[in-house]
């Protein structure tokens, strides 16, 4: 028997996501908010989008601006998290209370936070209003990585960042790998190794 089901009118219930800090401004007027509201919605071209109260200080920022970037969390980052997402850069100033600080990226001119592990500069190609949010979606124009999470290989292991996610009104570290992309389908290896027969006595 399958399990009893609860059911409520629909409702903003997807979870987890990431609790994003979103930088705007330039580096002589910045503004950092905290936006969990975001995630990818094309591959090529790079595509991403973030959700806006028109009433948020940094909404006339992002509008006119057209660009921002997207400062991926950590665990270490949880507290300047949710303060940025509860006070207002209006009157407040975000960096100095939570010690960010800001570095400009090669492409874009939106600065991103030196303390985050990845940064995505974006650049706005659509505005669409939604009812309390306005979604800004925007081309990924440059991603920055933290050097100390790649390897010799090119690879990110951003698994070692201890990446925050959010869910429902409460912060989580993300927990121990389970799987890999692509690994339910994926065929064992069902080779056996060739042993080399032993050689015989005349």
């Amino acid at each position: 028997m399958g399990n009893e089901k609860i059911y409520w009118n629909g409702g903003a219930m997807l979870a987890p996501l990431p609790p994003v800090l979103v930088t705007c401004g330039t580096m002589e007027q910045p503004n950092v908010l905290t936006v969990a509201w975001t995630g990818i919605c094309c591959t090529h071209p790079p595509m991403t989008y973030i959700s806006v109260r028109p009433s948020r200080h940094s909404y006339s920022i992002i509008k006119e601006s057209g660009e921002f970037a997207i400062n991926l969390p950590t665990t270490a980052l949880v507290k300047a998290v949710d303060f940025c997402g509860v006070r207002s850069g209006k009157n407040t100033d975000k960096f100095k209370e939570c010690g960010l600080h800001l570095i400009m990226p090669q492409k874009g001119n939106v600065p991103i936070l030196e303390e985050s592990p990845v940064s995505l500069s974006c650049k706005v190609v659509q505005v669409i209003p939604l009812g309390t949010h306005d979604m800004f979606i925007a081309e990924i124009i440059e991603t920055a990585a933290d050097a100390r999470y790649v390897d010799s290989k090119g690879k990110l292991n951003l698994q070692q960042s201890g990446l925050l996610a959010y869910a429902h009104g409460e912060y989580f570290a993300l927990g121990r790998k389970c799987g890999s992309f692509g690994y339910s389908v994926q065929k064992k290896n069902s080779r056996r190794k060739k042993h080399k027969p032993s050689p015989t006595k005349d």
